[in-house]
């Protein structure tokens, strides 16, 4: 945790070095912080932080890519007279355990258009999910636990 702390100062540092206070002036000081810190600490498996960094930005590239083709169906599906809408409701079986992994689980499953959560057993070990574009239920299962919920396993590992 003191090194996401330390970069995100250096993050700031380098905004205020700069002398602009723009998102991206913040992002690429992180990055730089991050090297700072990476090429500073001689033992990289002394701090699980240098880990994490990189699966977080993973997660969210491999996030982005799904909404991306998810948007481009619902899109086709629309401008096209063709009707290819195959709507289900399934249950995910859940590996992730804690309440935050279920919740972003959750939550970027129903972020990617076609898609929605809907519920979680009282026993927290299966999502109820309904999709839109579906033509097998255990391919889509399987997309989703080896996508999303395998990412944010290793990020929370």
């Amino acid at each position: 945790m003191k090194f996401l702390v330390l970069n995100i100062l250096l993050g700031f540092v380098w905004m205020f070095l700069n002398g602009n206070l723009d998102f991206i002036n913040f992002i690429e000081g992180f990055a730089v912080g991050f090297i700072i810190l990476w090429m500073s600490t001689y033992a990289k498996s002394s701090s699980r932080y240098f880990g994490k960094i990189p699966k977080v930005f993973n997660f969210v590239f491999y996030f982005i890519y799904e909404l991306i083709v998810a948007n481009i169906k619902v899109a086709y599906d629309i401008l096209t007279p063709r009707h290819r809408m195959n709507p289900a409701v399934f249950a995910v079986p859940l590996d992730v355990k804690t309440d935050i992994e279920i919740t972003l689980l959750a939550n970027v499953i129903t972020l990617t258009p076609g898609t929605l959560s809907l519920d979680v057993s009282n026993d927290k070990k299966v999502l109820y999910v309904h999709a839109a574009y579906v033509k097998d239920r255990e391919e889509f299962v399987r997309e989703i636990k080896e996508g999303f919920e395998k990412k944010l396993m290793e990020i929370f590992e």
